[in-house]
């Protein structure tokens, strides 16, 4: 797997395998672009239920990419109710954006809020403010 410029892979306190800044990364910059296997929201759905681990990322609604297939190591950017990176889609591609100043060796969360997963799968980000559930609750 040929990772994006700045990042690495390793272990993760918060869940298996975690993507860390190999680099600084400034408040508002950009991290890096998420990458994977192009497929339609059907087949994401489909393969949802056939995995434990998830590494599927929605780009609008019709579209998703298969980070498990083709990724650059943004697909093991874990979940954190209290994260310092943030996902935003445009023009159909997937970015990542620093919340904070990120030193090298931070590992890169995003907050999922909504995800393929259950509503009741657990969270172990560990922050003060953890909801205890990866995705938001819906009201």
């Amino acid at each position: 797997m040929k990772l994006a410029a700045g990042l690495s892979v390793g272990p993760s306190s918060i869940n298996g395998k975690g993507c860390f800044a190999a680099t600084a990364f400034r408040r508002g910059r950009k991290i890096a672009e998420y990458t994977g296997e192009r497929i339609s929201d059907l087949e994401a759905r489909r393969r949802a239920r056939k995995r434990k681990v998830l590494r599927i990322c929605d780009i609008d609604g019709r579209w998703s990419l298969d980070g498990s297939r083709g990724g650059n190591g943004t697909h093991y950017i874990n979940h954190s109710c209290e994260p310092n990176a943030y996902m935003r889609t445009v023009y159909g591609h997937i970015l990542f954006f620093a919340l904070c100043d990120i030193k090298p060796g931070e590992e890169i969360t995003i907050d999922y809020e909504m995800t393929l997963h259950s509503d009741r799968k657990r969270c172990y980000c560990g922050a003060a403010n953890c909801r205890g559930t990866i995705n938001k609750q819906r009201s």
